[in-house]
């Protein structure tokens, strides 16, 4: 079955939360705030997908405006935005498999290998290069 796009229930998303580009930490909070109550809500409509990749575009304009990230080691990448969301290492485990493997990337005891860098890339909504340093390989 193909889900289809509808623009009424798609105006109402932006009628009741009218978004629009992020200017203050307060109005960040907020979005991020949606952000996470919208990736955990199952399933989401198309229209709440289309949502969150909306608010997801102006949450990164945002901090990449606020907060450049000047040339960083991957586990630094994952460190921010581990932050900017306010996770615990715990939180990655169903990203990555297992304590073991989080405590070692976090630790920086080894490298992300590329099915990590996936995956973290698809959690975050980032690019997986972020994660990839230039001698990685998998």
């Amino acid at each position: 079955m193909t889900r289809t796009f509808n623009a009424k229930s798609y105006t109402e998303l932006l009628v009741r939360y009218q978004p629009k580009p992020i200017v203050t930490e307060a109005e960040n909070d907020r979005a991020i705030a949606l952000v996470q109550e919208l990736e955990h809500r199952s399933p989401r409509t198309v229209e709440e997908e289309v949502f969150l990749e909306l608010l997801l575009v102006l949450i990164e304009k945002f901090e990449e405006e606020n907060y450049p990230i000047s040339t960083v080691n991957s586990i630094s990448m994952v460190q921010h935005l581990m932050d900017a969301r306010d996770l615990e290492e715990s939180d990655l485990i169903p990203i990555l498999g297992s304590e073991t493997t989080v405590s070692e990337i976090l630790m920086n005891k080894r490298p992300i290998k590329h099915d990590e860098a996936r995956k973290l890339a698809e959690f975050f909504c980032v690019e997986m290069d972020l994660f990839l340093e230039s001698d990685s390989t998998d």
